[in-house]
């Protein structure tokens, strides 16, 4: 049987990383894009070089980047892949604010020119392409739970380039009957989660926290209530769309949903930190044993416009692709907290 071909554009990410390891276990090549730069930019995909699925050259790396017409259409053209997963994005809700003609660029114009290089060479009968879509495009939510005949409102930069990205997925589905499903996934978090997102934040900076290695966790909106999962879930949820016999939309979720607040709680408690919290909104602080502050708010890190909550329905996916979460939020918790320990372990 002929090996099948996978083409990741942002494959040094954390879905990135997760997705190559899970396709190159189901015996795939595994291409994968990355952007040229002057630093490392590889350390969460080091370690498949090492393992013995990719041993044979079943993992190779090719630079590009989809703010490039150019270079998306060459490695589209040169690999021809079976499945596309289109996992590169300007991902920061925040930063999206201060970056918007960027953010647009990538996360929207970025999945345009996937789908485009598709078309014109001729692909639309051999490659599947899965569009990386986020909760963050129901930004105020209009109903809850949130599925997938939710209408979108999105509140950032982010949610509305990833709107965009969404309904030409859609477009080429229908105009060219191309295989394009859409995943709209809720947050999903990992060891692997980059440093400047809120729950990967709070894991490191607790941990810093008992080492005595940092005083204080600044925070945002306290109250911001987010449905979890584990990236390792998401990218076999992401895969499952591509072996459906229909390209389709799929809400992917846990269902359940803590705040910021709840999960600062939920680490303080595995790390043996007992908290006591004082006061209301921006003056709210958490303050340990030793009556030291240690959690405090700080405005700059509100949004500009905010989303206090977000709650996803995956009846869809569980009833359709059999997909359910292996992972809890405790898990989850659990597994990010031993990554930053296992850090401190070897620093020692």
């Amino acid at each position: 049987m002929k090996k099948k071909i996978a083409l990741i554009f942002g494959v040094t990410g954390q879905d990135g990383a997760y997705l190559s390891r899970f396709l190159l276990k189901k015996g795939y090549t595994v291409h994968g894009v990355k952007r040229r730069s002057s630093s490392l930019n590889t350390q969460r995909i080091d370690h498949i070089y090492q393992d013995p699925y990719s041993k044979k050259r079943n993992f190779i790396l090719h630079y590009g980047d989809v703010t490039d017409t150019l270079s998306v259409s060459t490695i589209v053209k040169k690999i021809k892949p079976d499945e596309i997963y289109n996992l590169a994005a300007q991902s920061h809700v925040a930063v999206s604010f201060e970056v918007p003609e960027y953010t647009g660029n990538a996360d929207a114009i970025g999945a345009l020119r996937i789908l485009e290089s598709i078309k014109f060479h001729g692909l639309e009968k051999k490659t599947k392409f899965y569009q990386a879509g986020t909760s963050e495009m129901f930004g105020k939510v209009l109903q809850v739970p949130q599925n997938e005949l939710t209408s979108f409102n999105p509140k950032s930069p982010y949610g509305v380039a990833k709107v965009y990205a969404h309904w030409i997925t859609v477009n080429y589905r229908e105009a060219y009957n191309i295989f394009a499903s859409n995943g709209i996934l809720f947050n999903h978090e990992s060891p692997l989660r980059g440093e400047t997102f809120v729950t990967k934040k709070v894991v490191k900076a607790l941990c810093n926290i008992k080492f005595g290695k940092q005083k204080k966790l600044f925070v945002g909106n306290l109250n911001a209530k987010r449905d979890w999962g584990h990236a390792e879930d998401y990218v076999q949820a992401m895969w499952k769309m591509l072996q459906f016999k229909r390209p389709d939309d799929f809400v992917i979720c846990t269902g359940k949903q803590y705040s910021i607040r709840d999960f600062i709680k939920m680490v303080s408690k595995v790390l043996g930190m007992k908290l006591r919290w004082t006061g209301k909104g921006i003056n709210e602080k958490a303050f340990d044993e030793n009556n030291r502050c240690i959690v405090e708010c700080r405005k700059k890190y509100f949004r500009p416009a905010e989303v206090d909550t977000l709650i996803g329905d995956a009846s869809k996916a569980k009833k359709l692709l059999k997909w359910k979460p292996k992972h809890n939020i405790h898990s989850l918790i659990k597994d990010m907290i031993s990554y930053e320990l296992d850090i401190h372990k070897n620093d020692k």
